[in-house]
């Protein structure tokens, strides 16, 4: 008998409850629109907010990093694989972030996923919100500290879960500040202070504001300390990625000078991971040079995103509780989302219908991710689309 036999049953059972993946078509460019199975799209499914990673700027630092240094490194950070490009973006990362020091990984997630367990182990606790990310979860899990998942942005059930957090040893409170599914704002301030009345750690990962939030586009520390200046010190930890704003692959984490240290030394995703592509370096340079000196991109879009909600409202979709370029349409049935994704791709339009384990079970969506390359028109379209498609009722 085929050991792997289960595999197929449970596929199957996935497939009748229209919650199976399928790989996506391979698509050989990014931007705003997409070709699909022949067809021409406007893509509303990509993460890269600022039409960077098709910038001709970052192309042309990647290609001469590859002259320079050629494409794999070879070994792990530790050994032979950390480039000077690597290390100049880590000073500008630190620099961007104001932060003593900063920390490359191969991924975001990897960054998440190894952080966690080097701040707390057994003995230990994380208060983590619902709506965390699978990469913060995992890291949760790795870590073998005691778990409390906190009701998403419920601040009032957290401080009572800290009031009890005296007999553990260290405490570390982990959120996303902007939602990757909800669109929505951590209550960073809030976090603060309880941070700093219960002696916690307060770790955040902004890899969907970085970019797109804050005066200099440093992501939503930077947008609440502009009334809340404390917070700057209140966050000790500040995760990031340069696989989406900024157009390029990988993440950081950003603190002091200890903690790069300490994750240098015991952070098992970065020790044990070949370092990432010099080339993904040198983009993610130029990128950050064209966030500090190009707001007129990151404030188009969230203008541009706040207006799309309020029409999106209009038309009677549940946008939850979205205060940025991503836009939840709230629908609840797996198969009633699978329905409208594809209504909407036939009427030229790239909506991705999110499912659990994504979300939770009854919670499906269909989910807009905006771009600064998105034109009116193509929001104007998007709209029409939407219109024509959206079910009698409340959505």
């Amino acid at each position: 008998m085929d050991p792997l036999t289960w595999i197929g049953e449970q596929l199957d059972q996935l497939r009748q409850a229209d919650l199976a993946r399928e790989l996506s078509p391979p698509l050989e460019s990014v931007g705003p629109t997409c070709r699909v199975a022949g067809r021409e799209l406007l893509n509303f499914a990509s993460n890269d907010y600022l039409g960077l990673a098709a910038d001709l700027r970052l192309i042309e630092a990647a290609v001469q990093s590859l002259r320079d240094v050629g494409i794999g490194r070879g070994s792990s950070p530790l050994i032979c694989g950390r480039s000077t490009g690597h290390l100049r973006l880590e000073q500008q990362l630190a620099k961007f972030e104001g932060t003593k020091a900063a920390l490359l990984f191969a991924t975001g997630f990897a960054a998440n996923a190894g952080t966690i367990p080097t701040l707390v182990g057994e003995g230990d606790a994380i208060y983590s919100d619902s709506h965390n990310h699978a990469s913060i979860v995992d890291g949760c899990r790795l870590s073998r500290a005691e778990k409390h998942v906190y009701p998403h942005k419920d601040v009032d059930a957290l401080e009572r879960l800290l009031q009890d957090g005296q007999k553990y040893q260290r405490q570390l409170i982990v959120t996303d500040t902007l939602f990757s599914m909800d669109g929505d704002l951590a209550p960073l301030p809030r976090l603060g202070e309880l941070a700093e009345q219960f002696e916690a750690m307060l770790m955040v990962d902004e890899a969907h504001a970085t970019g797109v939030f804050g005066r200099h586009g440093r992501g939503i520390v930077e947008y609440f300390a502009a009334d809340h200046p404390q917070l700057h010190d209140q966050v000790h930890v500040r995760v990031g990625t340069l696989s989406k704003a900024l157009g390029s692959a990988g993440g950081f984490v950003c603190g002091s000078q200890a903690l790069i240290e300490w994750l240098a030394n015991r952070a098992r995703t970065y020790v044990f991971s070949t370092a990432q592509p010099a080339a993904a370096s040198a983009a993610a340079l130029v990128a950050l040079q064209i966030v500090a000196a190009e707001p007129g991109p990151r404030r188009n879009l969230l203008r541009r995103s706040a207006q799309l909600r309020q029409q999106l409202q209009h038309q009677g979709w549940d946008t939850g509780q979205s205060a940025s370029q991503i836009i939840p349409l709230h629908i609840g049935s797996a198969q009633q989302t699978m329905k409208l994704a594809g209504q909407l791709q036939e009427l030229g339009c790239w909506v991705p219908a999110i499912r659990p384990p994504s979300v939770p079970p009854g919670g499906s969506l269909l989910r807009l991710s905006l771009s600064s390359a998105h034109s009116e028109d193509m929001l104007a379209r998007l709209l029409s689309a939407l219109e024509v498609v959206r079910p009698s009722g409340p959505a």
